[in-house]
């Protein structure tokens, strides 16, 4: 069974960007503390938000690397994804309580839903 995002261990070694996998990682998790590179926005991610969450790293979306601070569901996140081939380059989404959001795309649209801010990422070049 796999185990709730913040319930999985977090992994004990640092990764590079290259090393990070494509896909969600469901036996562990990958703190941005582990990550090398980790460009300050990412790192600073959950800093406002209640309890101060450290990102963990979700996935790619082709050369985005995607991060969230705080839970999926029912509470303050949010999401941050940054290009794998230029780390200055980043895009947040806000994850409100009651559902709503909203984040600046790579198409420099503002998304108030989050599938159609990561469909952005997914048509960036």
């Amino acid at each position: 069974m796999t185990l709730p995002f913040d319930q999985r261990p977090a992994v004990e070694v640092d990764v590079h960007t290259d090393d990070l996998p494509p896909t969600p990682q469901r036996e562990s998790r990958i703190p941005v503390s582990r990550w090398i590179e980790a460009p300050e926005s990412i790192r600073t991610l959950g800093d406002d938000l209640p309890g101060s969450p450290e990102a963990g790293y979700l996935r790619r979306i082709g050369p985005w690397l995607l991060w969230r601070a705080g839970p999926p569901t029912d509470a303050d996140a949010r999401y941050g994804a940054v290009d794998s081939r230029d780390l200055a380059r980043a895009f947040t989404f806000r994850l409100f309580p009651e559902g709503s959001g909203e984040g600046r795309g790579p198409d420099d649209t503002v998304h108030t839903r989050f599938r159609t801010w990561k469909e952005a990422l997914r048509d960036a070049e």
